[in-house]
Protein backbone atom coordinates (compact mmCIF):
# COMPACT_ATOMS: atom_id res chain seq x y z
CA UNK A 1 0.00 0.00 0.00
CA UNK A 2 1.57 2.99 -0.72
CA UNK A 3 2.37 5.88 1.49
CA UNK A 4 -1.06 8.07 1.96
CA UNK A 5 0.63 11.43 2.21
CA UNK A 6 2.22 12.44 -1.31
CA UNK A 7 1.94 15.21 -3.86
CA UNK A 8 -1.93 13.78 -4.87
CA UNK A 9 -2.77 14.08 -0.87
CA UNK A 10 -1.83 17.71 -0.57
CA UNK A 11 -3.17 18.82 -3.74
CA UNK A 12 -6.50 17.29 -2.43
CA UNK A 13 -6.48 19.26 0.62
CA UNK A 14 -5.94 22.41 -1.56
CA UNK A 15 -8.55 21.61 -3.77
CA UNK A 16 -11.01 20.99 -0.60
CA UNK A 17 -10.38 23.94 0.55
CA UNK A 18 -11.37 26.18 -2.55
CA UNK A 19 -14.07 24.42 -2.96
CA UNK A 20 -15.37 24.49 0.49
CA UNK A 21 -14.20 28.50 0.73
CA UNK A 22 -15.86 29.63 -2.70
CA UNK A 23 -19.01 27.08 -2.57
CA UNK A 24 -19.78 29.06 1.09
CA UNK A 25 -18.42 32.38 0.67
CA UNK A 26 -18.35 33.09 -3.21
CA UNK A 27 -15.64 35.62 -4.46
CA UNK A 28 -14.83 36.33 -0.73
CA UNK A 29 -13.73 32.62 -0.29
CA UNK A 30 -11.79 33.06 -3.11
CA UNK A 31 -9.65 35.72 -1.64
CA UNK A 32 -9.79 34.06 1.44
CA UNK A 33 -8.34 30.89 -0.22
CA UNK A 34 -5.16 32.96 -2.72
CA UNK A 35 -4.29 34.96 0.71
CA UNK A 36 -4.41 31.34 2.57
CA UNK A 37 -1.83 30.12 -0.64
CA UNK A 38 0.39 33.32 -0.08
CA UNK A 39 0.61 32.39 3.43
CA UNK A 40 1.70 29.06 3.47
CA UNK A 41 3.72 29.36 0.56
CA UNK A 42 6.04 32.02 2.41
CA UNK A 43 6.00 30.05 5.56
CA UNK A 44 8.16 27.59 3.43
CA UNK A 45 10.26 29.86 1.79
CA UNK A 46 11.28 31.92 5.55
CA UNK A 47 12.11 27.98 6.52
CA UNK A 48 14.36 27.28 3.82
CA UNK A 49 15.83 30.82 4.67
CA UNK A 50 16.37 30.20 7.96
CA UNK A 51 18.22 27.12 7.03
CA UNK A 52 19.87 28.81 4.85
CA UNK A 53 21.07 31.36 7.11
CA UNK A 54 22.13 29.09 9.54
CA UNK A 55 24.65 27.60 7.05
CA UNK A 56 25.92 31.03 6.42
CA UNK A 57 24.44 30.93 2.87
CA UNK A 58 23.97 34.19 0.60
CA UNK A 59 19.65 34.05 -0.19
CA UNK A 60 20.31 33.62 -3.62
CA UNK A 61 18.06 31.64 -6.41
CA UNK A 62 20.81 29.26 -6.53
CA UNK A 63 20.35 28.76 -2.74
CA UNK A 64 16.71 28.90 -2.78
CA UNK A 65 17.29 25.49 -5.07
CA UNK A 66 19.59 23.70 -2.44
CA UNK A 67 17.18 24.52 0.04
CA UNK A 68 13.56 23.42 -1.25
CA UNK A 69 12.07 21.04 1.03
CA UNK A 70 10.12 18.52 -1.12
CA UNK A 71 11.25 15.95 -3.43
CA UNK A 72 9.06 13.96 -5.83
CA UNK A 73 7.55 11.30 -4.07
CA UNK A 74 7.90 7.35 -4.83
CA UNK A 75 4.45 6.91 -5.77
CA UNK A 76 4.23 9.81 -7.56
CA UNK A 77 7.05 8.46 -10.14
CA UNK A 78 5.55 5.00 -9.79
CA UNK A 79 1.98 6.51 -11.17
CA UNK A 80 3.91 8.37 -13.57
CA UNK A 81 2.85 11.60 -12.30
CA UNK A 82 6.21 12.94 -11.09
CA UNK A 83 7.09 16.68 -11.98
CA UNK A 84 8.68 16.86 -15.96
CA UNK A 85 10.57 19.99 -16.33
CA UNK A 86 12.88 21.76 -18.94
CA UNK A 87 15.34 24.63 -18.56
CA UNK A 88 13.82 27.27 -21.87
CA UNK A 89 16.29 30.33 -20.59
CA UNK A 90 19.36 30.43 -18.65
CA UNK A 91 20.32 33.97 -18.21
CA UNK A 92 19.96 36.50 -17.59
CA UNK A 93 16.69 35.24 -16.90
CA UNK A 94 16.03 31.10 -15.90
CA UNK A 95 12.66 30.51 -17.71
CA UNK A 96 11.57 26.84 -16.79
CA UNK A 97 9.15 24.70 -18.96
CA UNK A 98 6.79 22.24 -16.88
CA UNK A 99 4.85 20.06 -18.83
CA UNK A 100 3.54 16.86 -16.19
CA UNK A 101 2.93 18.09 -12.83
CA UNK A 102 1.05 15.45 -10.10
CA UNK A 103 -0.78 18.76 -8.68
CA UNK A 104 -2.35 19.77 -11.84
CA UNK A 105 -2.94 16.04 -12.56
CA UNK A 106 -4.92 15.88 -8.90
CA UNK A 107 -6.39 18.69 -9.83
CA UNK A 108 -8.05 17.15 -12.94
CA UNK A 109 -9.17 14.25 -11.40
CA UNK A 110 -11.35 16.10 -9.08
CA UNK A 111 -12.43 18.08 -11.53
CA UNK A 112 -11.42 21.42 -9.97
CA UNK A 113 -8.67 22.75 -12.25
CA UNK A 114 -10.00 26.39 -11.06
CA UNK A 115 -8.96 25.34 -8.35
CA UNK A 116 -5.35 24.63 -9.40
CA UNK A 117 -5.57 27.40 -11.36
CA UNK A 118 -5.49 30.05 -8.84
CA UNK A 119 -3.09 27.89 -6.40
CA UNK A 120 -0.45 27.96 -8.60
CA UNK A 121 -0.92 31.55 -9.73
CA UNK A 122 0.13 32.49 -6.26
CA UNK A 123 2.08 29.46 -4.85
CA UNK A 124 5.78 29.15 -5.83
CA UNK A 125 5.93 33.02 -6.64
CA UNK A 126 4.96 32.71 -2.87
CA UNK A 127 7.54 30.53 -1.49
CA UNK A 128 10.34 32.55 -2.90
CA UNK A 129 8.95 35.95 -1.93
CA UNK A 130 9.26 34.28 1.88
CA UNK A 131 12.75 33.21 0.90
CA UNK A 132 13.98 37.00 -0.55
CA UNK A 133 11.34 39.28 -1.47
CA UNK A 134 14.18 40.76 -3.54
CA UNK A 135 13.85 37.79 -5.85
CA UNK A 136 11.30 38.30 -8.55
CA UNK A 137 9.88 35.08 -9.34
CA UNK A 138 7.05 35.17 -12.50
CA UNK A 139 4.54 32.65 -13.13
CA UNK A 140 2.77 33.67 -16.21
CA UNK A 141 0.83 30.15 -17.23
CA UNK A 142 0.04 27.23 -15.46
CA UNK A 143 -0.83 23.76 -16.85
CA UNK A 144 -4.44 24.07 -15.31
CA UNK A 145 -5.31 26.41 -18.27
CA UNK A 146 -2.09 25.91 -20.93
CA UNK A 147 -0.64 23.14 -22.13
CA UNK A 148 2.71 23.52 -20.04
CA UNK A 149 3.27 25.73 -16.84
CA UNK A 150 6.01 28.66 -17.44
CA UNK A 151 8.06 30.13 -14.36
CA UNK A 152 10.60 32.61 -14.66
CA UNK A 153 13.05 34.02 -12.01
CA UNK A 154 14.79 37.57 -13.09
CA UNK A 155 18.05 37.87 -13.14
CA UNK A 156 18.88 34.63 -11.61
CA UNK A 157 22.43 34.52 -13.72
CA UNK A 158 22.84 30.68 -14.25
CA UNK A 159 24.97 29.45 -16.71
CA UNK A 160 23.64 26.70 -18.90
CA UNK A 161 23.79 23.42 -17.11
CA UNK A 162 24.05 25.04 -13.79
CA UNK A 163 22.40 22.55 -11.49
CA UNK A 164 21.97 22.71 -7.45
CA UNK A 165 20.63 20.34 -5.99
CA UNK A 166 19.02 19.92 -2.99
CA UNK A 167 20.12 18.74 0.73
CA UNK A 168 18.68 15.52 1.74
CA UNK A 169 18.94 16.09 5.24
CA UNK A 170 16.44 19.27 4.50
CA UNK A 171 13.81 17.19 2.77
CA UNK A 172 10.43 17.40 4.63
CA UNK A 173 8.23 14.10 4.33
CA UNK A 174 4.78 14.75 2.94
CA UNK A 175 3.15 13.88 6.06
CA UNK A 176 4.52 17.30 7.40
CA UNK A 177 3.62 19.22 4.10
CA UNK A 178 -0.02 18.32 4.23
CA UNK A 179 -0.34 19.08 7.57
CA UNK A 180 1.27 22.45 6.87
CA UNK A 181 -1.19 23.18 4.70
CA UNK A 182 -4.14 21.94 6.64
CA UNK A 183 -3.23 24.04 9.39
CA UNK A 184 -2.10 26.96 6.93
CA UNK A 185 -5.69 27.03 5.57
CA UNK A 186 -7.49 26.05 8.53
CA UNK A 187 -5.80 29.21 10.23
CA UNK A 188 -6.70 31.95 7.75
CA UNK A 189 -10.23 30.57 6.96
CA UNK A 190 -11.01 30.19 10.40
CA UNK A 191 -9.50 33.84 10.86
CA UNK A 192 -12.38 34.80 8.30
CA UNK A 193 -14.93 32.99 8.22
CA UNK A 194 -14.85 30.74 11.46
CA UNK A 195 -14.41 26.89 11.38
CA UNK A 196 -17.25 25.41 9.24
CA UNK A 197 -15.12 25.52 6.02
CA UNK A 198 -11.95 23.81 7.63
CA UNK A 199 -14.40 21.10 9.77
CA UNK A 200 -15.46 20.51 6.48
CA UNK A 201 -12.44 19.96 4.62
CA UNK A 202 -11.13 17.55 7.50
CA UNK A 203 -14.02 15.64 7.79
CA UNK A 204 -13.95 15.07 3.84
CA UNK A 205 -9.90 13.86 4.32
CA UNK A 206 -10.87 11.05 6.89
CA UNK A 207 -13.39 9.90 5.18
CA UNK A 208 -10.93 10.05 1.49
CA UNK A 209 -8.01 9.00 3.47
CA UNK A 210 -8.93 7.10 7.21
CA UNK A 211 -8.92 7.83 10.57
CA UNK A 212 -4.82 7.29 11.00
CA UNK A 213 -4.40 10.00 8.01
CA UNK A 214 -6.77 12.46 9.81
CA UNK A 215 -5.22 12.31 12.79
CA UNK A 216 -2.05 12.47 11.14
CA UNK A 217 -2.47 15.73 10.31
CA UNK A 218 -4.10 16.55 13.83
CA UNK A 219 -0.78 15.41 15.15
CA UNK A 220 0.32 18.79 14.30
CA UNK A 221 -2.32 20.78 16.22
CA UNK A 222 0.95 22.58 18.35
CA UNK A 223 3.75 22.57 15.45
CA UNK A 224 4.75 26.33 14.54
CA UNK A 225 5.17 26.26 11.31
CA UNK A 226 7.12 29.85 10.81
CA UNK A 227 10.53 28.40 11.96
CA UNK A 228 12.82 25.68 11.73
Amino acid sequence: MPDLFNELTHAWIAASFYRELTGRYGERGKNVFIHATQYYASTRGRRMAQRALRDGKELTYAVYQEYGEWEPSAYAIEQGVANQSTITEWSPDLTMKITRCPWHTQFRRMGMTEAGSVYCAHLDNSICRGFNPYLVYEVPQTLNTHDCCIQTVRNAGFTEGENHPKHPEYIMPFSFHCAHIFWAFKEVSDAVFGTDAADAVLAAFREEYGDDAAEKLLSYRDHDFNVI
